[in-house]
């Protein structure tokens, strides 16, 4: 059962202390074999580790169009919608560079998108079409020339058909039937069938977040994902049954998954605390989200709903709930969230599938320095500069003295140089 807390600090009551593994080794030990032997070393972890035979990595065009026949006009237009909400969101991140500068000076900068990007979609117990419209639709709109997908294989050899579906609606060049860390070696240093890519996006498990570690910087990504967690702030006006349901979102996601509930109302987080053990038994992942609560769930009585503020920017959690009625008054007070759902209709799970923010999200209290995915994953900035003659003549001198204070003579040279008899 889920325990209530009072008077606790946040420090005593939540450790994100990172958990010893022994995977390093076996991860790298993957990178080197798919880097020597290539799709040959592909073939075999997938017999290995999906029991999949299979006689072509890519996933054909005849499959891709069974996909979309088996996916159903129905869930074919959600996901559409879902797609449009999302490009809608994202378009207002693109950005284009800018100019300036004045008397004999151009200062300015170019935004570039990444050529080629490497989206890794897992698989397992669940299917995840809202992660291939999360990274790809963004990539497109930053003008990446090339969106290619890996994700495991069925033991029949197959891809989920919504995946599939997704991936079409999304604009993704090409499917590969990979999985695991070999997946993430193939997009980084590339094998007979796949190209190497310039950033790999996507989150995966802990096999796959070791591999995203060692390829790096070889390879760019976006970010070590964690485990999934929620947090939400509750006043004694909220629906225990819909805190609970909330809660239990990220719980059936894995048993690593975190659920904090912060309220002002002991009877509120009782109610909740009970509410819990009624809903739990119904789910499907009950067993998964039975272990994510007891072990990692966490209620905790605070004494005002500025206090409860205070708390979830100390914990930084990947998405954040505030379920009041006026919740825009708090939004300017929450300072390290991944995501923010305002108000008691805004689940955690609109964000995930639809509203059209993203759902790739810092976790493990990364979200006190880092942000979604974006747009801005996609590109690349360089700047650069002229100086008429003219421009320089004015400045040299001022360059001159600033690189003889740090000692690098030939630095001053090449400034003063261009002006001597």
């Amino acid at each position: 059962m889920i325990k209530i807390y009072e008077n606790c600090p946040v420090t005593e009551i939540f450790d994100r202390s990172e958990q010893k593994t022994d995977i390093c080794d076996i991860v790298s030990d993957i990178i080197k074999n798919v880097r020597a032997n290539g799709d040959s070393a592909l073939f075999d972890y997938c017999e290995k580790f999906d029991k999949a035979h299979l006689s072509s990595l890519e996933v054909s065009d005849a499959e891709k169009k069974e996909a979309l026949s088996e996916t159903g006009e129905d869930f074919l237009s959600v996901l559409r919608e879902a797609a449009e909400n999302i490009r809608k969101f994202h378009i207002n991140q693109k950005r284009s560079g800018f100019v300036c500068g004045e008397g004999g000076a151009v200062l300015g900068q170019k935004v570039i998108p990444l050529k080629r990007v490497g989206l890794y979609v897992p698989g397992g117990t669940a299917s995840y079409p809202s992660t291939v419209l999360m990274n790809a639709i963004p990539a497109k709109i930053a003008g990446v020339d090339e969106i290619v997908i890996t994700t495991p294989p069925s033991a029949e050899g197959k891809i989920n058909p919504a995946v599939l579906a997704a991936a079409e609606i999304a604009g993704v060049s090409k499917i590969y039937k990979v999985g695991g860390a070999q997946a993430i070696a193939a997009l980084c240093y590339g094998t007979e069938t796949i190209k190497k890519v310039d950033k790999i996006v996507g989150p995966g498990n802990a096999f796959v977040a070791e591999a995203k570690k060692q390829v790096y910087p070889t390879c760019d990504i976006d970010m070590i994902a964690g485990p999934s967690e929620i947090m939400i702030i509750a006043d004694s006006t909220c629906n225990p049954r819909f805190v609970a349901a909330d809660m239990l979102s990220q719980a059936e996601h894995d048993k690593m998954a975190t659920a904090v509930l912060a309220t002002n109302s002991k009877e509120l987080a009782e109610a909740v605390a009970r509410e819990l053990e009624v809903q739990i038994p119904q789910l499907e992942r009950a067993e998964i989200a039975r272990v994510s609560i007891d072990t990692n769930g966490k209620i905790i009585v605070v004494n005002s709903i500025e206090e409860a503020i205070d708390t979830a920017n100390e914990i930084a959690p990947e998405h954040l709930e505030v379920c009041v009625d006026n919740p825009f008054e708090y939004l300017n007070g929450i300072r390290n969230a991944g995501s923010v759902f305002l108000g008691k209709y805004c689940p955690e799970a609109l964000g995930d599938y639809f509203a059209g923010t993203n759902h790739t999200l810092p976790t493990s209290g990364t979200a006190r320095f880092s942000s979604p995915l974006s747009v801005d994953d996609f590109v690349k900035k360089y700047s650069f500069t002229y100086y008429s003659k003219e421009a320089l003549e004015k400045v040299n001198k001022k360059i001159d003295m600033f690189a003889r204070k740090e000692g690098l003579t030939a630095h001053a040279k090449s400034a003063t140089i261009r002006f001597e008899a």
